[in-house]
């Protein structure tokens, strides 16, 4: 049994959600968490930008001694997985496929709003997760790029109607 923890990271304060869903799933992980507040949000940066943050996050984790990498948000998820994962002998899993595969299983009408960042929003990465999993499902993306200061500033609560 590996005892080291998880870690887990995001551009702020919105993982707090996934890392919640985590501690739910897996009660007795120890958990190491990075909100890169001080540089959020990611979704407004060079996708370049988004990749060297992605990197330096990552490094800062494995100096915790951690036994794997959840990349909580989805801009670092769109804009560097591939990257992360061939450069990274440590499992690494992201945000995008769960949430994709949600949206996908929770439809009723096979139509699907994807709401995010820039960044995440022109990367087409949910639409290919989602199409992937059901070529029939309508896609309708919107980027927002004050939703996440709303969300940060909220603590990561939101409520919608």
């Amino acid at each position: 049994m590996d005892n080291r923890p998880i870690g887990v990271f995001d551009s702020g304060l919105g993982g707090l959600t996934v890392l919640k869903e985590i501690k739910n799933l897996l009660p007795r992980e120890s958990i190491v968490y990075f909100g890169d507040s001080g540089r959020a949000p990611y979704g407004s940066k060079s996708k370049e930008t988004v990749v060297k943050y992605t990197f330096q996050d990552i490094r800062f984790l494995l100096n915790q001694d951690i036994k794997m990498i959840v990349i909580a948000c989805n801009t670092a998820s769109a804009c560097s997985l591939d990257q992360v994962k061939h450069s990274f002998d440590i499992p690494i899993v992201e945000v995008v496929g769960p949430g994709a595969a949600t949206a996908v299983r929770e439809t009723v009408n096979k139509k699907i709003g994807v709401i995010g960042t820039v960044a995440t929003v022109t990367s087409g990465v949910y639409e290919k997760a989602i199409l992937r999993l059901d070529p029939e499902v309508e896609i309708y993306q919107k980027a927002c790029p004050l939703f996440v200061p709303l969300v940060e500033e909220a603590g990561g609560k939101m409520i919608l109607p």
